[in-house]
């Protein structure tokens, strides 16, 4: 009798945890599904009690299997780019978002403003890196157009999954709208002869900075940072144009049935302690006003900290018309920049 009781007693106990209420949180793998776990669900789990799990997988994957299960949703969170939660809107895959529900959200800047139904969690730059030593004497990155120098011929390494951040570039040394994009085609052939390689993702991005094969990059703001904290002497540039403003965002996915503890996650995504510890993690630009940082943290190229630096300092891509755009930019790219080079 007695085994008899403790068995249901340890049932008893069980049986709450096993039905104990999830948050389902769909995000990219690795570094930025642990950034999220350590930082947002973190303070999420600490103000609910509620735990979060994780879905992973790459950008468009994810969209793709979003489409597949709409019906009945995987997650109730999406972590995704400002342009692609563009495509989750206009496909129906986002739910309207009620600001009402999310009080930090007052402070957040209005480049993280990007739709009704997405605004951003954190914030970086596309722009210039390189390593000094192996730079050729009298360049320098002061504008875009230093990209071109003859002197960097066969030096420079491109991201071939994503090349609106130098059409726009393109663009922008060219005078012309990104909507004009085409009129900027002749000055995206031309930088060419530089071009040595294109990365397929970070860690290719890495293995070509650290080995001196491609010393000079359009690349990612995180990576750069992480790279000096492995201890390649990599440094940014922020050209006068600006730099590649990217912005990752989160939204509620359409159909889930915990829209409030989705609010509260949003939320607690938005508290300006959460801001500050994601920005000294990745070393991104908070997406609201009311974070305090390090002078050492803020003093960073390609971190934001005021409406100037936001301002001036970026090169923005409209993310609907990116959304729009990206499946025929890839296209042209992949045809006269990648398989011609």
């Amino acid at each position: 009798m007695k085994r008899l009781l403790l068995t249901a007693a340890t049932i008893g106990l069980i049986a709450p945890a096993a039905h104990a209420e999830t948050l389902v949180v769909s995000s990219w793998g690795g570094s930025f599904r642990d950034l999220i776990a350590d930082t947002i669900a973190k303070k999420f789990t600490e103000d609910t009690g509620v735990e979060v799990e994780f879905i992973t997988g790459g950008t468009i994957d994810r969209l793709n299997q979003a489409n597949l299960s709409r019906d009945t949703p995987e997650s109730d969170v999406t972590f995704t780019t400002s342009h692609v939660g563009w495509l989750y809107r206009n496909q129906g895959l986002f739910e309207d978002l009620d600001m009402s529900k999310i009080p930090n959200a007052a402070n957040l800047v209005e480049q993280a403003k990007i739709s009704p139904s997405h605004i951003g969690a954190w914030a970086y730059v596309y722009t210039i890196g390189y390593l000094p030593d192996m730079l050729p004497e009298g360049v320098s990155f002061d504008s875009w157009n230093d990209l071109w120098s003859p002197e960097l011929e066969g030096m420079v390494a491109l991201p071939d999954f994503d090349p609106s951040h130098i059409i726009a570039v393109a663009a922008k040394l060219e005078g012309v709208e990104i909507e004009d994009w085409q009129q900027a085609e002749d000055k995206l052939l031309a930088l060419k002869p530089n071009l040595r390689a294109f990365y397929t993702n970070d860690a290719n991005s890495q293995q070509l900075l650290s080995t001196g094969e491609t010393p000079v990059q359009v690349l990612l703001s995180m990576n750069a940072y992480h790279m000096q904290s492995q201890g390649l002497d990599v440094e940014l540039a922020i050209p006068s144009e600006g730099a590649v403003l990217g912005v990752d965002t989160m939204g509620i996915t359409a159909g889930s049935d915990k829209q409030d503890l989705a609010y509260q996650f949003i939320n607690a995504a938005l508290d300006p302690e959460v801001q500050a510890q994601i920005a000294e993690i990745k070393k991104g630009s908070p997406v609201v006003s009311n974070v305090e940082l390090s002078e050492e943290l803020a003093a960073l190229p390609g971190i934001f900290t005021t409406p100037e630096q936001w301002a001036t300092q970026t090169l923005v891509i409209p993310n609907e018309f990116r959304a729009e755009k990206i499946g025929e930019w890839r296209q042209w790219f992949s045809e006269n920049m990648i398989a011609a080079n």
